[in-house]
């Protein structure tokens, strides 16, 4: 199995960031010898990814907490969104175990704010409920407080949808984590801080007799980690600065969630953007001053390399990438770009993905298609491949492999109105309506071609295709775009002009990742 990335270095020490993909807005939580983090999904599905570590280093995506999209309220089953919402959907949850339970609340800027739970983090889990609806409701984190015996909410706010932020509000919440026990009241007024902006992503604590705020200002980008406390929930909070970019080469260390080990250790994860890498996730050690504040990092500012945390060994281990399709089946490592419909793979008895060329007006815009399969830029610096056949007579089909964001560029197999199939590259810049050639495109005998992304430092993309005589490259080099909020993606899909009847299949095997 190839790990186009591994933090961990064998000398007992690793090297961040520990999750070089976009796994953004982390949380994390400890039960037993067990660490589990989830992120942000935005709108793929399934959502609320699963991963899984007991060194904090070496971690495996073990599955996903949401299934489907929750239903917008009113909705019958089976009305999810149709098509994509890119930068919408779940934003920045957090991962809670009370009470025998696991939790993960999350806000959705569009709707409010959910939670879901189940015994086991295998589920099943519960069906999403909606704690609080309102527009640009972000960023929820329960605390059940073992001192006091209740239980509360603090959210951050999306000015995009509210004309809100910079500001955190809390709620008292009922110990099933259903209701809202007050109307809430605004418990830090970040405008009120010098210099502060754009206070976020909080992550709610009780630690020494405080109440704890861990949340990132000063945007994504650019930012820092403030620490906030107060001996009352509701206030008033005095903060700190507690990680920033200082020295380093980490731009705007940003949000994310404390852990102590069962030997008594701290530590914090937590993202930095990468542009079109996304939001990568990095490991500080942390622990607290006389005065009782948290120091993150080496003394303020993040760590390149570190001794491991204090806990027994682990294997090497990085989420997967590759993929065989056995019995036409895709792993966990891949996401649709919108709640998915029966019928747009075809299991059967081989390996592949049998993909169905979903009839659709937007064929030629990557970015509108529901039926594109994604997963995350695993490393800075990679090569891609998949093989593939298209099964289709209807002219205008097409299937391939792209790198999918704001922009998008694709490599792949169309069928011509003459009937034949050729090898075909397209792309569309940020501001394009439709696609436009790459390359000229040329013959593709027998329908099949073997595809290849190379991906250098600062995602620039190398497109490659051998449809029998060896590879041979494609195009210009294309720059990777991330969306507002997600980083670009590698997909597969298949689709066809719209029409009547069915359209046909393209068959997706050997995807292969390698350094």
């Amino acid at each position: 199995m190839s790990r186009p990335w591994t933090a961990d270095r064998g000398d007992g020490t690793y090297r961040n960031p520990v999750l070089a993909g976009d796994w953004s807005d982390p949380d994390v939580v400890r039960v037993g010898d067990d660490y589990y983090l989830t992120v942000s999904s935005f709108g793929r599905v399934p959502g609320l990814p699963l991963l899984h570590s007991r060194d904090l280093v070496n971690w495996t995506l073990t599955g996903h907490a949401l299934e489907r999209p929750a239903q917008p309220e009113g909705a019958e089953e089976g009305q999810e969104a149709a098509e994509p919402r890119h930068d919408g959907g779940v934003w920045a949850p957090s991962i809670r175990h009370s009470g025998g339970r696991f939790w993960i609340f999350w806000g959705d800027p569009d709707v409010g704010i959910h939670q879901i739970n189940a015994e086991d983090i295998r589920g099943p889990w519960t069906e999403p409920h909606l704690v609080k609806a309102g527009k640009g409701l972000i960023d929820p984190c329960p605390l059940w407080d073992e001192e006091s015996g209740r239980a509360y909410l603090v959210h951050a706010w999306a000015k995009s949808r509210s004309g809100v932020k910079n500001r955190l509000t809390g709620h008292r919440m009922s110990l099933d984590g259903r209701t809202l026990l007050d109307e809430g009241e605004v418990i830090v007024d970040a405008d009120l801080i010098p210099g502060w902006f754009t206070l976020e992503g909080p992550k709610l604590y009780r630690h020494d007799g405080w109440f704890w705020i861990f949340a990132p200002a000063g945007g994504v980008e650019t930012g820092w980690q403030g620490a906030l406390r107060s001996r009352e929930f509701f206030g008033p909070y005095e903060e700190r600065v507690v990680l920033e970019q200082g020295r380093t080469e980490v731009n705007g260390p940003h949000q994310g969630g404390w852990v102590r080990t069962g030997a008594g250790e701290d530590w914090f994860l937590h993202f930095q953007s990468r542009g079109a890498y996304g939001r990568v996730v990095h490991l500080q050690p942390m622990r607290w001053d006389e005065a009782g504040w948290p120091v993150m990092g080496d003394a303020g500012e993040p760590v390149s390399v570190h001794p491991k945390p204090d806990l027994p060994p682990q294997p090497v281990a990085a989420p997967a990438t590759d993929d065989s399709f056995p019995g036409g089946r895709y792993g966990r490592q891949w996401q649709w770009t919108a709640a998915p419909r029966a019928g747009w793979t075809v299991p059967h008895s081989g390996d592949g993905l049998l993909a169905t060329c979903l009839r659709t007006a937007d064929a030629h815009d990557l970015r509108r298609l529901p039926n594109v399969l994604v997963q995350r830029l695993p490393a800075p610096e990679f090569t891609a491949t998949v093989e593939l056949a298209l099964d289709s007579p209807e002219p205008g089909a097409r299937a391939g492999f792209a790198v999918l964001g704001d922009a998008f560029s694709w490599i792949g197999l169309e069928r011509g109105a003459d009937g034949g199939v050729q090898l075909v590259h397209r792309y569309a810049e940020p501001v394009a309506e439709r696609e436009r050639d790459a390359e000229y495109a040329r013959p593709a005998p027998g329908g099949r071609a073997r595809l290849r992304i190379e991906v250098s430092a600062g995602a620039r993309c190398r497109f490659a295709a051998d449809t029998g005589d060896g590879f041979t490259p494609s195009g210009q080099v294309f720059a990777a775009v991330p969306w507002r909020w997600v980083g670009a993606q590698l997909a597969l899909f298949a689709a066809a002009p719209a029409g009547a009847g069915p359209a046909g299949t393209a068959l997706f095997s050997s995807f292969r990742i390698n350094a």
